[in-house]
């Protein structure tokens, strides 16, 4: 079954047979209507080798989606990334390493990603084997050769598929797997940024090919030859042939012309007038706009400078590269996986981040977050629950211990306000104890005292009241003093 589809497809040979599904009378008026249509995108596709710009910007892109490392894994019972075990080995992963033996991964990834780029479709149709009704190959197939078969009951009843040479082929819904940008307003097909681009694509196309032409003309404008009188078919072939003899191509530039009986006439058109520089650029600034591609990334130099070619790298991968892979992560776990059965039940692919590291906002956080650390330790707290606290690794202490300051209560209340978070070490504890002629000396003389933590006060006071060294409470009464965290302007809280 893998060979003869792919013989179909690709043209291969042309004895090639397929599975006839009951769709395939419906698509002869398909793409006629409102849905479907394909919308030009053979001239979508064609567009890339055409406009200088659009070539940059889709080339990076798809190279840096195929770039990308891939894995399967085994999902945790806690549903956290980090607790996932990597399989190694899975018929799923051998396919995607290597779709067909004639794509890697790479090369499959880059030629789907130029599809998405400028048509906003990919499409992926599955080779089977027949014996196990298991995935073979995986190819990817233009979107201007593949068309879905809408149904009014099912919505979908599969695809169709022309050949290079016109051979339709009928498609199984579980034989394609096909990730779009959803278009507005039809729900079958996916839309790019080209879409909105042609007219100005054409623009910068034809700009060029009218600068080519007018050197090619010996770098001059066209003109007119006026003659007074008319011209016999003779003479009209044989000024023509005089003209194009001295005058045409660069090599005769600039020479002077001799005319009997005719006048030259200038038309006044000189690239100035038509300002095509200026159209250029303006074209690929529409460009760049269309697909959010920052101006760095391009290779321009100008008006580019260490900060925003940084912050146009991380952009690039965020904003283009990583919802593409997302929607490819999407097309493995949720259509591919799938057709393994059992044996693809609880795993997932997944890709490892393109989005560069903001190395000046990482060390803005690390120096913050030492910063609390040792405020937190010299305010009392156990040093290894406190680098967890504040996000950081535990880090074993070598060499004599050195003594640091306690912190102030200012301090505190700022680590805590950084933190976001609830810090009882940072309000303090405050012993109240009612002061009467019923209190007991140890009582009285704790009044007031202040505990760097909670659990420095309830070594004293178990469970926030009853100080262990009162008088009265050795004798069976209850003790009247109690511990609170101290409020951030000096006050108790109950």
């Amino acid at each position: 079954m893998a060979r003869t589809l792919l013989g179909a497809l690709f043209n291969r040979t042309n004895t090639a047979t397929t599975t006839p599904v009951p769709f395939a009378s419906r698509t002869a008026s398909y793409g006629r209507g409102l849905f479907g249509s394909q919308r030009g995108t053979t001239a979508q596709l064609d567009a890339m080798g055409a406009v200088s710009t659009l070539f940059a910007i889709v080339n990076r892109t798809a190279k840096a989606e195929a770039g990308v490392e891939w894995k399967l894994y085994r999902k945790a019972k806690s549903g956290k990334k980090e607790d996932r075990v990597e399989v190694t080995a899975h018929a799923a992963l051998d396919l995607w390493n290597r779709p067909n033996p004639f794509y890697t991964q790479s090369v499959f990834v880059e030629a789907g990603a130029q599809h998405k780029q400028l048509t906003g479709e990919t499409w992926w149709v599955i080779a089977r084997d027949e014996r196990v009704d298991l995935p073979l190959e995986m190819w990817v197939v233009r979107p201007d050769r593949i068309r879905p078969v809408p149904d009014p009951e099912k919505f979908l009843l599969g695809y169709m598929y022309t050949g290079p040479d016109g051979q339709e082929v009928a498609l199984r819904k579980e034989d394609v797997i096909f990730i779009r940008t959803p278009h507005p307003t039809d729900p079958y097909r996916g839309i790019g940024p080209v879409q909105a681009l042609l007219t100005d694509l054409d623009a910068v196309r034809y700009s060029a090919e009218w600068n080519r032409s007018f050197f090619l003309n010996s770098a001059e404008p066209g003109g007119i030859i006026e003659v007074p009188n008319g011209l016999s078919d003779d003479q009209f072939d044989e000024l023509r042939e005089r003209w194009n003899e001295q005058h045409k191509g660069v090599a005769n530039a600039h020479r002077v012309a001799i005319l009997e009986h005719g006048v030259w006439k200038d038309r006044k058109f000189t690239q100035r007038d038509m300002q095509f520089a200026e159209l250029r650029n303006l074209s690929r600034e529409v460009i760049r706009e269309a697909f959010g591609f920052p101006k760095p990334m391009t290779g321009a130099v100008d008006d580019v400078n260490r900060a925003n070619g940084d912050s146009g790298e991380r952009m690039f991968a965020r904003w283009l590269c990583v919802p593409d892979l997302e929607a490819i992560r999407d097309a493995l776990n949720h259509q591919l996986l799938p057709l393994y059965g059992r044996t693809g039940d609880g795993l997932e692919f997944d890709y490892e981040n393109p989005v560069p590291d903001d190395v000046e906002s990482e060390a803005t956080q690390l120096t913050a977050r030492s910063q609390a650390a040792a405020v937190l330790v010299s305010a009392g707290f156990e040093p290894k629950g406190t680098l967890s606290a504040v996000g950081l690794p535990d880090i074993p202490h070598v060499g004599p211990a050195r003594t640091t300051a306690p912190a102030s209560d200012e301090w505190a209340d700022t680590v805590a306000g950084l933190l976001g978070t609830d810090i009882e070490a940072a309000q303090r504890w405050v012993v109240v104890a009612q002061d009467d002629d019923d209190t007991c000396e140890p009582c009285r003389e704790n009044n007031g005292r202040t505990y760097k933590n909670r659990a420095q006060a309830y070594r004293d006071y178990p469970g926030g009241s009853g100080y262990i060294h009162c008088v009265g409470a050795q004798y069976g009464n209850d003790c009247r003093c109690r511990v609170v965290k101290r409020g951030r302007k000096g006050g108790g809280d109950e």
